[in-house]
């Protein structure tokens, strides 16, 4: 996960210019940036490394409100709009705090917010075949996951032939590969659902 704020900071402030020197260094970096990265990060003292999460998240908030949703703003290998841009964002901080929940033993309740993660999973179909280096099926899906509090939230036709179900818990869990299928209890009807599941993911 990147936390760097919208645009890195500079003696005037965040900047489009400052941010297109992050990804030459990403890019100079390879697939050893991101490690790298937060090696520095474990190295900063807490207390400023906390300080520094929050100003850019305040940063970010502001910068947010003062652009159209549709704007495009660039980002690791592409663009982003503001709209995808959060739920993304928020997507990596739930699934790499999963990871410390993990690793401490500890249960997290799970809420509400799980759905914007969910629909991204729902989204990402398409960058799941993909990835997989597979055709994506042109059948429509239906996927129907109950929410922590017990409601069903809904995507696609309900007459669909491939269908996708279980907890929202789970599916997020699977589409941020914090748990292998084995280890949900989602369910899926028709091939297609299933090859799905087995490859599912947000991220490349």
């Amino acid at each position: 996960m990147n936390w760097t704020p919208w645009y890195p900071r500079t003696p005037t402030g965040p900047t489009p210019e400052a941010f297109d020197l992050v990804l030459k260094q990403a890019e100079a970096g390879g697939s050893d940036h991101a490690d790298l990265d937060a090696a520095t990060g474990a190295a900063t003292p807490r207390a400023e490394l906390l300080e520094r999460w929050r100003a850019g998240r305040t940063e970010v908030a502001a910068a947010l409100g003062d652009i159209p949703l549709d704007h495009g703003c660039p980002w690791f290998g592409s663009q982003l709009t503001a709209t995808l841009m959060v739920p993304l964002r928020l997507m990596e901080t739930w699934a790499h705090g999963q990871d410390i929940f993990d690793i401490l033993g500890v249960a997290r309740l799970p809420t509400g917010r799980l759905r914007h993660i969910a629909a991204l999973g729902v989204v990402g179909r398409e960058l799941s075949f993909y990835a997989a280096q597979l055709p994506t099926p042109p059948v429509p899906f239906r996927v129907e996951l109950t929410g922590p509090d017990g409601e069903t939230w809904t995507w696609g036709p309900a007459d669909a032939d491939q269908l996708v179900g279980g907890s929202a818990l789970d599916f997020c869990l699977r589409v941020t590969h914090r748990r292998s299928l084995v280890q949900t209890g989602l369910t899926a009807v028709g091939v297609d659902a299933g090859k799905w599941l087995e490859i599912a993911r947000v991220f490349l």
